[in-house]
């Protein structure tokens, strides 16, 4: 099983919020029901299309999202909400990042203390 990311300030519990907004673009264009269109004018697979809004896809690559807006004529905004303090966030990252390896080294030693060897991340 493959480790799940986790990031400090971008969490969602089930599936990445980009499938509804790509999904709400896709049925205001009057194509949810024709995925195939989509497919044909953005090169994403319609099996993609399907796991995103059917099936387990739980988070897309960032390119075939694009790929799928950018064929329908959007294109992704950064807009700033608020201003941040860099250093109290870089504290707080640390504090975060920190409790994060804590608990990920109760977990190995845990795993050892039952007799299963840890497992080696891949690079």
């Amino acid at each position: 099983m493959a480790d799940l990311r986790l990031y400090r300030t971008y969490r969602y519990i089930d599936k990445n919020p980009v499938i509804d907004r790509v999904r709400t673009i896709v049925q205001d264009e009057g194509l949810f029901k024709k995925l195939g269109i989509v497919h044909e004018i953005s090169g994403v697979a319609t099996s993609t299309l399907n796991n995103w809004f059917h099936g387990d896809t739980k988070n897309p690559q960032h390119a075939t999202i694009a790929a799928v807006i950018t064929s329908l004529g959007y294109e992704e905004q950064f807009v700033k909400t608020n201003d941040i303090d860099v250093e109290r966030e870089r504290k707080v990252a640390a504090d975060w990042l920190a409790k994060q390896n804590s608990g990920s080294k109760k977990k190995k030693n845990k795993a050892r203390a039952n007799g299963h060897a840890p497992t080696r991340k891949r690079k």
